[in-house]
């Protein structure tokens, strides 16, 4: 393990970290003009807990738009930078379910649905921790089976912003931006429904929505990662 990565490994390191990062947040939503398109609707015919979904890529500013009058939870991998991104979200008094809905997954499912049953949402990434980007691959689909909680598809998009070269293409917002915030339509997951269906819903609600929010802003969207066919080879 080189210096670098022992150094970011260390508690005080990963607090300083989360601080600076929770700042920065707060900073360019502070400075920027951002909108919201399609949450009042949803807020006004809904008053139970949802399992709201977005894309790894796009996490970044949600802790600044969700309501305070519904309190969230956030599924956060013990994978690689999930401690650092508990400790930021945590700035925003958002707490946190540790697993993933892929590894773990026992465990963090009974910690889900019993934070949804207490009457707290739930926000996932549907393509976390290492994706393929912008494609379901976790089991939300059964969570909101299981728990008899509709699904909430949010994104975002900024006219400013940098894309970083990570797996999730990684939209980093600039300050003095425009933004926007898309919410969708609720997506039921009927007990004696199709689990693969409601993924495939999702993704494509997913999809659009962020496509959606980055016309607006008039930038250039971020397309899904390629999916190879079942058995090719990978080199």
């Amino acid at each position: 393990m080189s210096p670098l990565k022992s150094l970011v490994k260390k508690r005080a390191v990963q607090r300083c970290l989360s601080w600076l990062a929770a700042l920065y947040v707060r900073f360019v939503y502070l400075t920027g003009r951002w909108r919201t398109v399609g949450l009042d609707e949803v807020m006004a015919s809904n008053n139970s807990p949802l399992i709201i979904a977005f894309w790894h890529g796009r996490m970044l500013m949600m802790p600044c738009r969700w309501p305070r009058a519904m309190p969230i939870r956030m599924l956060i991998s013990r994978h690689g930078d999930g401690v650092l991104i508990a400790d930021t979200i945590a700035h925003f008094g958002i707490g946190t379910i540790q697993g993933s809905t892929r590894h773990g997954g026992a465990e963090a499912l009974r910690d889900i649905l019993k934070t949804l049953k207490s009457g707290i949402s739930v926000g996932v990434t549907p393509d976390g921790p290492r994706g393929p980007r912008m494609h379901c691959t976790g089991a939300v689909a059964d969570i909101a089976r299981m728990s008899g909680t509709p699904i909430l598809p949010v994104s975002y998009s900024a006219r400013r912003r940098v894309i970083l070269g990570s797996w999730d293409g990684f939209l980093l917002p600039l300050p003095f931006t425009r933004g926007v915030y898309v919410v969708g339509d609720l997506i039921e997951a009927p007990r004696d429904g199709d689990e693969a269906a409601t993924l495939q819903r999702l993704e494509t609600h997913l999809n659009e929505l962020t496509r959606r929010a980055d016309d607006m802003m008039g930038v250039e969207s971020v397309q899904p990662a390629v999916l190879q066919p079942a058995g090719a080879s990978r080199t």
